[in-house]
């Protein structure tokens, strides 16, 4: 049996926004840099912030990770819209935590992407974060880590599943 290109397109552009959000959540900067096109940008428009190529992508979320004393990220699917060797698509995003200054924020966001098909596979060629609703109530949690007796957990890294093509 074949799988439709359509359909393989579409799991591995969605495995690429995982794989995103994964990096992101893991503070793996470079694997967050790996995932856009060499010329790749990263627009941050509430903060007026805007990333091109993969070294100012992979130095803007160390910089923007480094603001948070802990965030947690949920990514859930939206649209893929395949055009050949492009894509363009949306992601819904829910955001918490508490900055470094002690102020704490969450959101609910959509990230507007566009990919590219490349030698290595879909790449972000765009992504543009836009901030739907913000809220700034003081976080009455803290960060597992910070309770009494709680351990790391170091999960091994997982390969990108690969679906068999005939």
């Amino acid at each position: 049996m074949s799988i439709p290109p359509a359909i393989v397109d579409r799991f591995e552009i969605e495995a690429l926004r995982g794989e995103l959000a994964d990096a992101v959540m893991t503070h793996d900067h470079d694997r967050v840099a790996s995932l856009f096109t060499s010329g790749g940008v990263l627009l941050w428009p509430h903060i007026d912030k805007e990333f091109v190529g993969r070294d100012e992508i992979r130095a803007g979320v160390e910089w923007g990770q480094g603001l948070w004393e802990f965030f947690v990220q949920n990514v859930h699917p939206g649209t893929i819209r395949l055009e050949g060797d492009t894509a363009v698509g949306r992601a819904y995003v829910q955001e918490f935590g508490r900055m470094r200054d002690g102020s704490s924020h969450a959101n609910h966001a959509v990230y507007h992407d566009r990919y590219q098909r490349t030698a290595d596979g879909w790449k972000f060629a765009e992504r543009v974060y836009e901030v739907r609703y913000l809220d700034f109530t003081p976080l009455t949690g803290s960060p597992f880590h910070a309770c009494p007796g709680a351990r790391e957990f170091a999960p091994a890294p997982v390969p990108p599943p690969v679906l068999p093509v005939e």
